[in-house]
């Protein structure tokens, strides 16, 4: 099998995938506070990553923004808050920072791996 087709490194990527897709929508909602109408749209993180996890053709995969329902709207029609924007970027960098190192410790498993069986 090739390492590239390794699944916990597929899972990873698209992990990684799904945070940056993530952190693009917060950073447009932040861009758009002073936007009359505009509506704060996010990623149901772990929906896709569910449907990431079952999709076979990688290429395909696209994580799909949303509405964000039940915040509160000021009289121009928008309802993007500067609060939730900010704790989700702080969130979503963690995320992918920790999906960083874990793909980072694959590669070096794989590495220790590959010196092994040349040593033998």
């Amino acid at each position: 099998m090739p390492i590239l087709n390794d699944p916990t490194i597929t899972a990873l990527t698209r992990f990684l995938d799904v945070n940056v897709f993530r952190s693009e929508l917060v950073m447009s909602n932040m861009a758009n506070i002073d936007t009359p109408g505009y509506r704060t749209q996010d990623v149901n993180f772990n929906q896709e990553m569910e449907r990431a996890s079952g999709n076979l053709e990688y290429a395909s995969f696209t994580p799909v923004a949303r509405p964000v329902q039940g915040l509160m709207e000021r009289p121009d029609g928008n309802n993007v808050s500067l609060e939730r924007e900010s704790l989700l970027l702080a969130d979503t960098q963690l995320r992918f920072n920790l999906g960083v190192q874990l793909l980072r410790d694959e590669f070096k498993s794989i590495l220790s791996a590959i010196h092994e069986g040349s040593a033998s």
